[in-house]
């Protein structure tokens, strides 16, 4: 039996219909939401607003919930916790969006959800679809992507 890990996210969109992304500063520099683990006693609303704030510096609405979101696999390494994922939509609310958090965040942007940067996590990548087809409250079992190349190892190449 593997471990559990609890997570959230959130797809936060501005007036134009832009989904917020957050590249990862560590490892693959994956895309994905804005959002982390939950912490004891947190709320999973709690923590998405938290995490947002902290992030970004940006006041979110939540919305609703688009879904629950089960990350599994071994694709990317053995002995990974499953992630169960919280996912709200949730709008821009006050401040500007700016990386708050440098040593998680490596840099923030609004994409199109139909022009979305890769390498993303399979998460953010299901959870923009299921948020875009406004569905709500989705249960989904996602697996982890292979690891893509290290950005360092393709930089060394070229």
């Amino acid at each position: 039996m593997s471990s559990l890990t609890s997570a959230v996210g959130a797809v936060v969109t501005d007036p134009a219909g832009r989904v917020l992304l957050c590249q990862q500063s560590q490892g693959h520099r994956l895309w994905g939401l804005p959002g982390g683990k939950i912490r004891p006693g947190e709320s999973p609303v709690q923590a998405a607003i938290r995490d947002i704030r902290e992030e970004t510096g940006m006041e979110t609405d939540i919305v609703d919930l688009v879904g629950i979101y089960q990350l599994t696999g071994d694709t990317c390494g053995e002995g990974l916790p499953d992630v169960l994922m919280h996912v709200f939509r949730g709008r821009c609310g006050a401040g500007e969006a700016t990386v708050n958090a440098p040593g998680r965040i490596r840099r923030l942007s609004w994409h199109d959800p139909i022009d979305l940067p890769a390498p993303m996590t399979a998460t953010t990548r299901a959870a923009i679809e299921d948020a875009v087809a406004a569905r709500s409250g989705v249960l989904r079992v996602v697996q982890r992507n292979a690891e893509p190349e290290l950005p360092e190892a393709i930089a060394a190449v070229v």
